[in-house]
């Protein structure tokens, strides 16, 4: 299998397939049901992810979408079907908010061992017509298992979690994460991000499954995060251009 992809299971029907060696680490899960699979996100596309998920499954595939973001969104185009929450169909049908050599500088930003076939001068951003466009509160069911659709605007304006009521799992996307938490790019809003923070209180959540670097996240970084984001807006400091601040495992950009 694939060397660039790092392959863990939840359970028997769920598993992570990340990309340590680039300094995103990025996390992309693939959920198994009765009837077909989701994956969600598809991480930087430097390498063939379908190849992956095809050696895990044989069941139909489609690609939820937390927020079109060149990390999340590279390998789409190995797939037939993807999904991206209404507020940002624009971005991937028509215009990526960052020029292709933005992306190109981050995506290079430290040094890393690509895989041979990656070359960064036929790098491209994705664009296509999306299978579906959800909104907060749709339930999508894959037979005998199914994920509820939590709009969590801020880090970008159609972020979405992907919450599992049976399993009490949050996907977080780039929501919660241990890291740098970013909400200062023109396109992000820290107050949004704050709210977003707060509309995790009325689920019940067991597990913490995020978009970027260390799995083993406790759910008490939910409140820790939303203590951060509390304290920054008491202090009018919860807007952007404000600087980097530090918190118990986890730093907030505005």
């Amino acid at each position: 299998m694939n060397d660039w992809f790092t392959i863990e299971k939840i359970d028997s029907q769920t598993f992570i397939i990340s990309e340590y060696k680039h300094w995103e680490e990025t996390h992309c899960y693939l959920l198994c049901g009765a009837e077909e699979a989701l994956l969600i996100d598809s991480g930087l596309g430097v390498s063939d992810i379908r190849k992956v998920v095809d050696k895990l499954t044989s069941l139909p595939v489609t690609v939820l979408t937390t927020h079109v973001h060149w990390d999340h969104i590279g390998g789409h185009r190995l797939f037939d079907k993807f999904t991206v929450h209404e507020l940002e169909k624009e971005w991937i049908t028509t215009k990526f908010p960052l020029p292709l050599q933005a992306v190109k500088k981050n995506l290079t930003e430290k040094t890393c061992e690509f895989p041979t076939e990656f070359n960064i001068n036929d790098y491209q951003l994705f664009q296509g017509e999306p299978y579906r466009l959800f909104r907060d509160g749709d339930i999508l069911d894959i037979g005998g298992r199914s994920l509820e659709v939590v709009h969590t605007p801020g880090h970008s304006p159609g972020h979405c979690c992907f919450y599992e009521s049976d399993k009490k799992r949050l996907y977080s996307g780039d929501l919660i994460y241990k890291g740098c938490l970013d909400a200062f790019y023109p396109t992000t809003d820290p107050q949004a991000y704050y709210r977003s923070i707060q509309k995790l209180d009325k689920y019940v959540i067991d597990n913490i499954y995020p978009g970027h670097h260390e799995l083993n996240i406790d759910t008490s970084l939910i409140d820790k995060i939303k203590s951060g984001f509390e304290t920054l807006d008491k202090n009018g400091r919860l807007k952007q251009g404000e600087g980097v601040f530090e918190f118990e495992g986890f730093l907030i950009h505005l």
